[in-house]
């Protein structure tokens, strides 16, 4: 994706109003040399956040003439008005080494065992995955095939079939689910309610009456 930045001069608190006053954003691009401040359009930003690729992919920025590949990095949103207040982004070339949320596309799911058979509920733990891949090789999206998922089945992050150079980021935990294929609400239910048969106590020998124990 590609988008145009224009160079910023101004900079402190009553600038950035001034510029938000104007339906501009003031932001930062740094990395790979001195970082830059600019500005940008509110409303093409806008729209543009709405796209996943402006996330998780690079993207080209147009800067006085020049087109330099960024990522975005941060942006702060207005706590309540659908206002950009600032945005980040970082330059990137081939031997850049990022770490990086990528989406996670599901594909299959309704072909698989586990829905078209046993109707089970697929619960999506996870919708994104950090990974960690030179700039160049950074994928848009990751897409996980369900067509052999089956009930009770849960696939974890090592079970993942990555592309080529793309690492899995997993924060020190050992394997996280990135899915699971649940029972149906019914079979739940059912198990929940099936009664406890309590087992029957042992018996025991009757005492004696005291006419049995005269003699």
């Amino acid at each position: 994706m590609k988008f145009v930045a224009f160079e910023r001069t101004q900079q402190g608190t009553g600038a950035s109003r001034r510029l938000r006053a104007a339906n501009k954003v003031p932001g930062i691009v740094y990395g790979a040399g001195t970082p830059a401040m600019i500005e940008l359009d509110h409303n093409a930003l806008f729209y543009a956040l709405k796209k996943e690729a402006f996330h998780s992919s690079i993207l080209e920025m147009e800067l006085s003439g020049n087109v330099q590949k960024v990522l975005l990095r941060d942006y702060q949103m207005h706590p309540w008005k659908q206002i950009i207040l600032h945005i980040d982004f970082q330059r990137v070339d081939e031997t850049t080494r990022l770490h990086k949320k990528v989406p996670l596309h599901f594909v299959n799911e309704e072909n698989s065992v586990a829905v078209k058979t046993d109707k089970c509920l697929v619960n999506h733990v996870q919708t994104e995955l950090e990974v960690e891949c030179l700039a160049s090789q950074l994928p848009e999206f990751i897409t996980i095939d369900l067509g052999h998922l089956v009930k009770g089945q849960s696939i974890h992050v090592n079970e993942l079939k990555l592309p080529a150079g793309i690492k899995a980021v997993k924060h020190g935990s050992l394997n996280p689910v990135i899915v699971s294929a649940n029972p149906p609400r019914e079979e739940e239910e059912a198990a929940a309610a099936a009664p406890v048969v309590a087992a029957a106590p042992a018996p025991t020998k009757a005492k004696k009456s005291e006419k049995q124990n005269k003699k």
